[in-house]
């Protein structure tokens, strides 16, 4: 005669199944994201960087001194604030340096009672290097090398992210280089090779400086004064500027291009957040 034995019943928690379920359905969705998302976002970037050189006037490579296209010629205008006549100014913009230019001020002197006037010019043989352009050129080119040799497939959520960190890094310096000039001192402006090139040399009171600012080539002149009770040195600051229309498409790609990296990289930490989900398997 068979004996029964109690049937044992084993408690399923639904909540675990729900759960379980959940972070498959993560885990697919991330390994997609992976394998068929962030190639098609990688290659989207590659073409914006590329079409962002080919907006510069002059080849991508390092250091190189080959310019492309026509010389082009502007006029820089003071603030409408400042009276039209006291800085006026006309480069030829050649590539990342300034190929000829016409300098014409009149600053007042009321110490002396007499307007400063003076007018120089820079010429061919002593052309006026843009290295902010050239600058940005290079990290440029650094952040189209980290994609095009970049891997076909990330493994990992730390890996790619580590990948747009370095790709990011190079386009927000590229960047930089032209909407943050870098700072030099009176002394160092006036002992630089480009303001010992003006012809005819500038009076010892002046002091000019000719840089990028975002999209905008600027002239900044500074005029030393003497204060006759104190003997005290200040200085006061003229400029005129003009829109260069290159660097503002170049500067229009670079944060389209930092905005796609960022998205990616947003939406990958996203499944970070989930404790349960290891995005690093």
């Amino acid at each position: 005669m068979l004996s029964k034995k109690p049937f044992s019943f084993k408690m399923v928690d639904v909540q675990d199944i729900i759960e379980d379920k959940e972070i498959q359905s993560l885990e697919n969705e991330f390994h997609w994201v992976l394998k068929s998302e962030v190639p098609q976002v990688l290659k989207s970037l590659e073409t914006a960087l590329s079409k962002c050189m080919s907006k510069f006037p002059m080849s991508m490579a390092h250091g190189s001194q080959e310019r492309k296209g026509d010389h082009e010629k502007f006029v820089l205008n003071t603030p409408s604030t400042a009276p039209a006549d006291q800085v006026k100014v006309v480069v030829t913009l050649s590539g990342d340096v300034i190929s000829n230019a016409d300098i014409n001020l009149k600053l007042p002197r009321p110490a002396v009672g007499k307007d400063l006037y003076s007018n120089t010019s820079i010429r061919e043989d002593a052309p006026w290097q843009l290295q902010q352009v050239q600058d940005s050129v290079n990290h440029l080119s650094d952040a189209l090398a980290l994609i095009r040799t970049s891997k076909s497939e990330y493994g990992s959520a730390t890996e790619l992210c580590n990948f747009l960190d370095r790709l990011m890094a190079s386009l927000t310096r590229s960047r930089n280089s032209l909407v943050n000039p870098k700072k030099k001192t009176l002394d160092e402006l006036r002992n630089s090779r480009q303001v010992k090139g003006l012809q005819p040399p500038i009076p010892n009171e002046l002091v000019m400086s000719f840089y990028l600012s975002g999209w905008k080539l600027i002239l900044a002149v500074y005029h030393i004064v003497v204060d006759p009770k104190t003997n005290v040195s200040k200085f006061n600051r003229y400029q005129a500027e003009c829109v260069i229309p290159w660097a503002n498409d170049v500067l229009l790609l670079l944060t389209v291009a930092l905005q796609a990296a960022q998205q990616m990289k947003d939406k990958i930490k996203v499944f970070a957040q989930y404790p349960d989900f290891p995005p690093e398997a």
